[in-house]
């Protein structure tokens, strides 16, 4: 999985991209400006689409059978895309890129994006750093999702099995009802605000006279699709790679496309080596930075996948029992 030395060499530093790969102080400067109204339109139409989608569900619900199936089958699959609309914009906040004011950065973050979604941010976010400061190495919190690539297709197949029955999402669910009673005093208040929200959800189902919904269309596609989505996701930016200073050897660049963007990788998150050159720049401003570092050799063909069909195929192309 790692790139042959010869195809590391073709760096010609630009006026937007030095010699190491990082973008020129000027360029810098431009891509690092907070996009403040966009966010806020990224935020407010999660929400709306989100409820969008069980609405059009709960419309459904007297109508034949058949159809009913079908609509509630999409919404179950979409409110999966959601939790990753929802993490990759959370993600945006844990590094203080969705507003430039910090105080509304981290309540956004914490109180629309994090908390409904599961996810502590504020742990989230010391654990992210760690990644960002060096990935693979001994701090690295998100060994267990990518170490050990390749693998076999059929080991590939029973973790997504695990992912898409549930297991997965149930033993780190567990995990987060266990933090409840966290000794450790921000553990613990972390895991009880995430709580009292999934309260507030099923609280709105039950006035509104459909409590199924919170569980058949967050928490079960939560546990599902989410975490299949989040292992594929997470295996295309970082699996078989190794520790290094050159991101090129740490983090994958597959092409974008508009089937991608819309179920895997929305907000532009699928950029990733480019995000790994530089945490800073905001999600908005990730594809005028990897179109700059293609323009300087930095990011060939030779290192970007297709698609990431090819890339997950290759991640599980190893030979079955082979060491």
């Amino acid at each position: 999985m790692i790139p042959e030395p010869d195809l590391l060499e073709a760096l010609h530093p630009t006026d937007r991209i030095g010699p190491t790969g990082r973008p020129t102080p000027e360029f810098r400067e431009q891509l690092r400006r907070i996009p403040n109204a966009r966010n806020a339109l990224a935020v407010a139409a999660l929400y709306a689409q989100t409820i969008a989608i069980v609405v059009v569900a709960v419309h459904f619900e007297n109508w034949r059978l058949w159809d009913t199936w079908l609509v509630w089958a999409a919404a179950f699959v979409l409110m999966g895309r959601a939790h990753a609309q929802f993490a990759a914009l959370m993600h945006e906040a844990a590094h203080r890129l969705l507003f430039r004011d910090r105080k509304l950065n981290d309540f956004v973050g914490r109180w629309l994006l994090g908390f409904p979604s599961f996810t502590p941010i504020d742990a989230y976010r010391r654990g992210h750093m760690a990644h960002h400061r060096e990935e693979f190495g001994p701090d690295e919190p998100d060994i267990p999702l990518y170490r050990g690539y390749p693998i076999s297709r059929d080991s590939m197949r029973r973790k997504l099995v695990r992912d898409a029955t549930g297991r997965t999402g149930w033993k780190l669910f567990k995990g987060l009802l266990g933090a409840v009673r966290s000794e450790n005093p921000s553990v613990n208040a972390q895991a009880r605000k995430i709580v009292a929200c999934q309260l507030v959800l099923i609280a709105i189902g039950v006035a509104l006279h459909h409590p199924f919904v919170y569980f058949v269309l967050w928490l079960a596609p939560y546990l599902t699709v989410w975490r299949v989505i989040n292992r594929l996701r997470s295996i295309a930016e970082h699996g078989g790679m190794q520790r290094s200073k050159d991101r090129r050897l740490t983090t994958h660049s597959v092409r974008q496309s508009p089937v991608s963007r819309f179920f895997l990788v929305p907000f532009h998150i699928g950029w990733h080596l480019a995000h790994h050159v530089d945490a800073g720049v905001p999600m908005a401003h990730l594809p005028r930075l990897h179109d700059e570092l293609r323009r300087a050799g930095y990011v060939t063909d030779g290192l970007e996948y297709r698609n990431y069909t090819s890339l997950w195929r290759k991640l599980s192309s190893r030979a079955e029992g082979a060491a």
